[in-house]
C-alpha cells in the first residue's frame, strides 16, 4: 500500500466512523439495514427458530436484540411464539406498524433475565485503525470524512494515546516489525461494548454472531468496508453509507469467558440443516417435498462454507444458562 501522509487536522477513523453511522445525521439513523445489505435474518424465519430454540431449552422467555434493524428478527420471532417478551434496541426510531408485543428502546436495559443477541452490530462499532509506517512506528489513523482520504497521528505506543490500544494489539494484533501499510482495527471498543453487554445478563445467554477473524487469520491491511444498495463502495466515512470491519472475535470472547463457534456449527446445533428431504416424499406429498426443499436451500445458504456458515458466533452463559452449542 502507498505510504500514508503526515497528521492533518482530521478526526481519528474511530470518531470520524461514529459520528458516521451514530451522528444526528447518520447512517443508520437514516437507513433500513435491509435496504443496503442482505443479512442471515432477513428473508427466512431459520435464524428466529434456531434462537428460539435455545431460549426454549434453557427456560427463557424473553430475546433483547441489540443493532435490531427494523425489527425483522423479532418479528419472526413473535410470529413463531407470540409469548415471548421481546425488546429491540435500536438508534432508529420505531418503524410503523411494529406489533406492540415488541418493545422499542435506544438504549439496553440495566438488566436482562433471557437471551440478548446481537446480529452484525459488533462490526458496526467504530474503532480505532492503526497502521505502520515508513521508520516501523504504528501510528493512529485519521481520515478525512468527506474524502475519505487518510493520514497518520500519534504514535499508538506513546503519549497523548491510551496504553490499552498498544497493548490490544501486542496481544491481538501485533504489527510491531511488520512492512509498511500493513494496518489493524483496534479492537478495544468492540470488546468494551460486549462487555457492556454482557455484565447486564443476570440468568441467561448473550448471543454475538459476525464475520470475523483470529490471530491466525488477521487481513494484514484491515477490513474496513463500506457498502451501499447492496454494493463495495469506496470508505468514506461521510454518512451517506455504512462503515464496517471484521470483528476480533477471539478477544470479544476472551474478555467475556465465552466460546466462539462458526455459525454453521451453531446452527446445525439448533437443528437448522441443509440436509434435502428424501426423494419418496415428491411422490407421497408433492407440496411438503417442495416446501421441506426450499428450507433446505435456505438452511445450506445459512451454514455454507465460504459464505455465511464462516460467520463466528460468541457466546457466553450467565446464571447457570448453558452456552454450550456442541
Amino acid at each position: 500500500m502507498p505510504p500514508l501522509p503526515p497528521r492533518t487536522a482530521d478526526p481519528s477513523w474511530r470518531t470520524a466512523w461514529d459520528t458516521a453511522l451514530y451522528g444526528p445525521e447518520g447512517f443508520f439513523r437514516r437507513n433500513a439495514p435491509a435496504d443496503h445489505f442482505r443479512t442471515a435474518v432477513h428473508g427466512s424465519d431459520l435464524m428466529a427458530r434456531a434462537f428460539l430454540h435455545l431460549v426454549r431449552a434453557n427456560g427463557l422467555d424473553t430475546v433483547v436484540d441489540v443493532g435490531a434493524g427494523r425489527g425483522e428478527l423479532l418479528l419472526a420471532l413473535h410470529r413463531l411464539a407470540p409469548d415471548l417478551e421481546l425488546l429491540a434496541v435500536e438508534v432508529a426510531a420505531r418503524p410503523a406498524g411494529l406489533p406492540e408485543a415488541i418493545a422499542w428502546s435506544p438504549a439496553l436495559p440495566e438488566s436482562v433475565d433471557g437471551l440478548v443477541v446481537a446480529h452484525e452490530w459488533l462490526d458496526n462499532i467504530p474503532c480505532h485503525v492503526a497502521a505502520v509506517d515508513d521508520s516501523g512506528t504504528v501510528r493512529v489513523v485519521h481520515v478525512d470524512p468527506v474524502t475519505g482520504t487518510e493520514s497518520l497521528g500519534h504514535p499508538v505506543a506513546g503519549p497523548g494515546v491510551p496504553p490499552s490500544m498498544a497493548q490490544w494489539l501486542d496481544r491481538w494484533w501485533p504489527l510491531e516489525g511488520r512492512e509498511p501499510g500493513t494496518r489493524a482495527e483496534i479492537g478495544t471498543s468492540r470488546d468494551l461494548a460486549w462487555v457492556d453487554v454482557v455484565r447486564r445478563v443476570g440468568r441467561g445467554l448473550a448471543v454475538a454472531v459476525d464475520y470475523g477473524h483470529t490471530l491466525e487469520t488477521r487481513p494484514p491491511f484491515g477490513s474496513l468496508r463500506s457498502y451501499l444498495h447492496g454494493r463495495a463502495v469506496p470508505v468514506v466515512p461521510d454518512g451517506s453509507c455504512d462503515v464496517t470491519a471484521h470483528v476480533a472475535v477471539d478477544s470479544v470472547a476472551a474478555v467475556v469467558g465465552g466460546t466462539v463457534t462458526s455459525q454453521a456449527a451453531a446452527l446445525r446445533s439448533l437443528g437448522v440443516s441443509g440436509s434435502r428431504p428424501p426423494v419418496s416424499l415428491a411422490t407421497l406429498d408433492p407440496t411438503a417435498y417442495v416446501g421441506a426443499l426450499a428450507a433446505a436451500s435456505r438452511a445450506s445458504d445459512l451454514t455454507a462454507t465460504g459464505g455465511l456458515g464462516d460467520f463466528y458466533w460468541v457466546v457466553s452463559g450467565r446464571g447457570g444458562a448453558s452456552a454450550d452449542l456442541a
